[in-house]
């Protein structure tokens, strides 16, 4: 073995239940490998293993989001600079083969031969506590869904007495009414009666998960980074999904740049002889990229600046599509500023009390500023965020 001193480059090939790390020097020379299980005896035999060849420059982890999560956060938390290397192509196992130790040594020299890394998340604090919960929802709300398309399409084929019953009911009131109906003495309308009445019930216990996982999301959400949540046109939903796709520790992005492409919104160059000419990013976080698409939409709609902006846009001849690429390449840029740094979020926990102490009604403040009920209340709730209605209230409530 070299001394302790010498710089050296690690590798790992993760793997469900085992992982298996190798060891190179700063030539390339390969000075050992060897296999280690997925558990915390295993994580640090590894971790011991490596320090045992000398002073690891870096480890160049496989998997970190999934099989290599565990092993990345403990040698993070040991000392160890962890990054992210991809697994090797098709065409390089076809030429060299495929083994755990090649694709460790792989790892290793791909750590060894690039000094821009992508920096793993560290998954180890209140971001991964929101990504579980996000995960847990998106599964209901799909469930949830299935559901209904079952029921409707259950409907379509179901005999004339049922299908007449329920043709002209709203979704909610299909739901109420099929969850509280008894089913028929007769034994096929019976069993179809049955089964409709079971998805329902299926359906509003989803809705009431749904709910429940709602609240939990919204609390975290807000104590992770209020400012994110209180920027127009972010839900609990969407910003939630911002964080996850950041991560626990945000600093690892670089540039609002390196967010816009992580997040698929970058222009990605086409160009070709005399043409010159962008096209859209179809790569990166997915649902990063719908959660700024659904941002575009609502500014689109209800916020002044961005409706400017877009007839401005359409008066140059340009499209929708056109508009919501710029739009969200902007978004990207304030979000990323939200998720870097600290952002104060003004206090409106006074307005509901001083506007109480009048005796005056959500309505006729509504009235008093020419916007809805609902936004005055959001405000007052700290749920919807707008600076400048904010204060034009509270002056208008101390001196009326």
């Amino acid at each position: 073995m070299t001394t302790r001193l010498e710089k050296i480059f690690a590798g790992v090939d993760t793997h469900a239940d085992t992982h298996h790390a190798a060891v190179i020097d700063s030539n390339g020379k390969q000075l050992g490998d060897a296999q280690f299980p997925t558990t915390p005896a295993g994580y640090a035999a590894l971790a011991a293993f490596l320090t045992a060849f000398g002073m690891a420059v870096r480890v160049g982890v496989e998997g970190t989001g999934s099989y290599g999560a565990g092993l990345a956060r403990h040698l993070g938390a040991a000392g160890f600079v962890v990054v992210e290397v991809l697994r090797p192509s098709r065409q390089v196992r076809r030429t060299r083969g495929k083994s755990d130790p090649l694709d460790a040594y792989a790892a290793a020299r791909t750590a060894l031969a690039q000094e821009e890394h992508a920096t793993p998340k560290t998954g180890a604090g209140q971001v991964e506590a929101i990504r579980y919960l996000l995960v847990a929802r998106r599964s209901a709300v799909k469930a949830r869904t299935a559901g209904m398309v079952q029921l409707k399409s259950l409907l379509v084929t179901a005999p004339d007495l049922i299908r007449e019953r329920y043709r002209a009911l709203s979704d909610k009131a299909l739901i109420e009414e099929l969850a509280r109906s008894r089913p028929a003495a007769d034994p096929v309308l019976g069993a179809i009666g049955r089964s409709l009445k079971s998805i329902a019930r299926r359906h509003q216990q989803l809705g009431a998960e749904i709910s429940e996982l709602d609240q939990a999301l919204a609390a975290l959400t807000a104590a992770a980074n209020p400012g994110l949540v209180a920027a127009k046109g972010l839900g609990t939903i969407t910003a939630a999904q911002l964080l996850v796709t950041a991560g626990d520790n945000p600093e690892r992005l670089r540039s609002e740049a390196s967010f816009a492409a992580l997040a698929g919104v970058s222009p990605i160059p086409a160009s070709s002889g005399k043409t010159t000419r962008h096209r859209l990013n179809r790569g990166g976080d997915r649902q990063a990229n719908a959660a700024l698409h659904r941002i575009a939409l609502v500014r689109m709609s209800y916020e002044p600046r961005t409706r400017d902006y877009v007839a401005r846009k359409r008066a140059l001849g340009h499209s929708n599509k056109e508009i919501i690429r710029c739009l969200k390449r902007a978004i990207a840029r304030e979000v990323f500023t939200l998720l870097t740094t600290i952002v104060e979020v003004p206090v409106t926990d006074d307005l509901r009390p001083l506007r109480q102490a009048r005796k005056l009604s959500l309505t006729t403040v509504a009235e008093h500023f020419n916007v809805w009920p609902a936004t005055i209340s959001k405000l007052e709730l700290g749920k919807h965020r707008d600076d400048d209605l904010a204060n034009s209230y509270r002056e208008w409530l101390t001196a009326a």
